[in-house]
């Protein structure tokens, strides 16, 4: 039976049948990393109970209903989403409801308000209202330094090399570069300081940590913002231009948008309002990716999240949206791995959400691992497969702002520059270091795809990928990762594999974006292999769809799934060429425990503390029971793909 029936038709009778008790625990698999088979279905059942109860008391999140049941008459910031053209409305019976504005959203068709529980829940049931969410606290995706997640310092990681770009190009045939010159990338973050690994480069820069847009200077006073930035762009001056301390892509034009202050909080209002900002200004400043390090826990379905909700938006504007997949895969008590840690943006459907691989300071990729804090998928209430891709994200060194928060309380972070010897440079782990090495990715890919176009006599201008295009191609291309035992790690893991710009830019070079949608647009040929690490590498050729895995020559075509207004994920059309393959939520590779556990209130910090968990047994499988269901069919597909040469174009 797949996910969607159990939807709709079973929800009924396996509410009836489960059985409820309360505990504080979570999704952990045993110390070895394998879960039991005994509850293959039991998330699949959580995930038909909450989308209903969800519902039947109204659009309310989970945090604001917990509000109106413990403190009804206390003031609450909440964002609501009306139906569009209906703002005017709304906010015209807002003193009815007793409710104060704060803000506006129109990327969203939103309003940040300051209410009670009980005024929200009177807002909630309005006709014109579709969702009322608390605007919730959010914070960067780093490992604390006091994790025992975090090992000692090592040699910095060249990003350049393990990703595999080639920044500084030694083939002089081969061009462009691959330095994303001339793309826009948005940083919603700290900051960014104007330091010089990336002075210069800094074109634009907003505060919205007052909550409304502010032009001031850049600066940085949390230091997370810089990190990242540096991880997307950072040239390493500081170091003598010494690649083991540059990022990415060199020579990207970096927009500043502050959400976090100098404690490294923020609120989704911010981050929406910079959004907002960002699809405003996108021809401004050529801004083709947003980096969104950052993140709260999922109290609500994807539709009605308000910060989801801002990135589809920005994609369908044709921003592609980098976000961290959140550090919550491991009991920092236990140190057991578990599942369904995705945070909140990391379940928007389109973005390209990021998984931290521990590198072991290596180029080569035989000894890469899934860091084990990294968030496992699925998103919670949807089942999306998440994260989408996995890449550099242990121990990075990146340039610092030395009189940042973090800068000063973890000096045991701190790296010293190997030409002056100033600590100029910070060590920091997590997601939020894994997103930024796909944005800068991404840049590089929108760098080349737009200057093809001036190599070609006379000058043809490409249109741009679109962000669903290049969500594919780094799936298609990335390659498979293996754990200590030399298995591949499952698709909740290791998203479709490691990020792989070598082959990913070799895709676009060969790619021709004006073809008609519905066409093969592959030019040259294409080896589905990469040469990365001294090793050749074969692609996983898996396109994660929503919850399977789309095999056969999906990027090889113009798709109408690559198009600016499909939602990732949406049911469509496919060509011929597409073969469907494991389900990969409720697939044989992902099995789960004895005791599924998710929670009503969620609270993410050094500790994760689990309240009011419905925990689901061995009655939640019921394999060929009561009520018939069965086990979901199952096709499985070779994990890795033998090296092929794709014929171009095709006839």
């Amino acid at each position: 039976m797949s996910r969607t029936s159990i939807h709709r038709h079973d929800a009924p009778a396996l509410r009836a049948k489960a059985t409820w008790t309360i505990r504080r625990k979570a999704i952990w698999a045993n110390r070895s990393g394998r879960l039991r088979r005994a509850g293959i279905l039991a998330l699949a059942v959580l995930v038909a109970l909450a989308v209903p109860a969800f519902a039947a008391g109204g659009p309310m999140d989970l945090r604001v209903r917990k509000h109106l049941r413990e403190r009804p008459d206390t003031l609450v910031k909440v964002i609501v989403r009306v139906e569009p053209g209906r703002r005017g409305i709304v906010k015209k019976l807002l003193s009815r409801y007793g409710a104060t504005l704060q803000n506006e959203h129109a990327v969203i068709d939103g309003i940040t308000l300051l209410v009670t529980p009980r005024q929200a829940e009177r807002l909630a049931n309005h006709p014109h209202v579709l969702s009322v969410s608390e605007d919730t606290a959010i914070y960067g995706d780093q490992v604390p330094s006091t994790s025992p997640m975090v090992t000692v310092p090592t040699t910095p990681v060249n990003l350049q090399q393990t990703v595999g770009v080639l920044n500084y190009n030694p083939n002089a045939a081969l061009l462009p570069y691959e330095d994303g010159l001339g793309v826009g990338v948005a940083i919603i973050d700290s900051g960014i300081a104007p330091r010089a690994d990336l002075a210069g480069r800094i074109v634009a820069f907003r505060d919205f940590t007052s909550g409304v847009e502010q032009v001031v200077p850049p600066v940085d006073g949390y230091g997370h913002g810089t990190h990242v930035a540096a991880i997307v762009a950072g040239n390493g001056e500081l170091a003598g231009y010494n690649q083991s301390y540059q990022g990415v892509s060199n020579l990207v034009s970096l927009i500043g948008l502050r959400v976090l202050n100098n404690q490294g909080q923020g609120s989704t209002s911010h981050v929406i309002a910079a959004i907002q900002w960002a699809v405003a200004n996108r021809h401004a400043y050529n801004i083709k990716v947003i980096n969104l390090s950052l993140g709260h826990p999922i109290f609500e379905p994807a539709a009605t999240d308000p910060m989801v909700q801002a990135v589809e938006a920005a994609v369908r504007a044709g921003i592609s949206v980098v976000s961290s997949a959140g550090n919550y895969g491991q009991n920092p008590t236990t140190g057991a791995v578990g599942y369904a840690g995705i945070s909140s943006p990391g379940n928007a459907p389109s973005a390209i959400t990021v998984g931290a691989l521990d590198t072991r300071a290596t180029v080569s990729r035989a000894d890469d691992r899934v860091a084990a804090y990294s968030s496992r998928g699925p998103s919670w209430f949807d089942g999306f497969a998440k994260p989408d891709v996995v890449a550099p994200g242990h121990r990075i060194v990146a340039l610092a702002d030395t009189t940042s928060t973090l800068y000063t309380r973890h000096p045991n972070f701190r790296e010293a520059s190997p030409t002056s010897g100033a600590q100029d440079y910070l060590r920091l782990s997590g997601t939020s270091m894994a997103a930024p090495a796909v944005a800068g990715i991404v840049a590089a890919m929108q760098q080349v795809n737009m200057e093809l176009g001036y190599y070609v006599s006379p000058w043809t201008p490409r249109p741009a990928l679109t962000p669903n295009t290049i969500k594919a191609i780094l799936q298609y291309t990335a390659t498979a990762v293996k754990n200590d035992a030399g298995i591949n790690y499952d698709r909740m893991t290791q998203g479709a594999g490691a990020v792989n710009a070598r082959g990913a830019i070799d895709v676009v070079r060969a790619i021709n974006p004006s073809a008609p949608v519905g066409s093969w647009w592959l030019t040259t040929a294409v080896t589905e292999a990469s040469p990365l690490g001294g090793a050749t590498l074969p692609w996983t050729r898996a396109t994660l769809w929503h919850q399977n895995i789309v095999w056969g020559e999906t990027i090889y075509t113009n798709q109408a799934a690559w198009a600016n207004n499909i939602v990732w994920g949406e049911n469509i059309v496919w060509g011929l060429n597409i073969v469907w393959g494991e389900n990969i939520v409720w697939g044989e590779n992902i099995v789960w425990g004895e005791n599924i556990v998710w929670g009503e209130n969620i609270v993410w910090g050094e500790n994760i503390v689990w309240g009011e968990n419905i925990v689901w047994g061995l009655s939640a499988r019921n394999k060929g029971g009561a009520n018939n269901r069965k086990d979901p069919p199952v096709v499985t597909a070779p994990d890795l793909t033998p090296v092929v040469q794709v014929p171009a174009p095709r006839p």
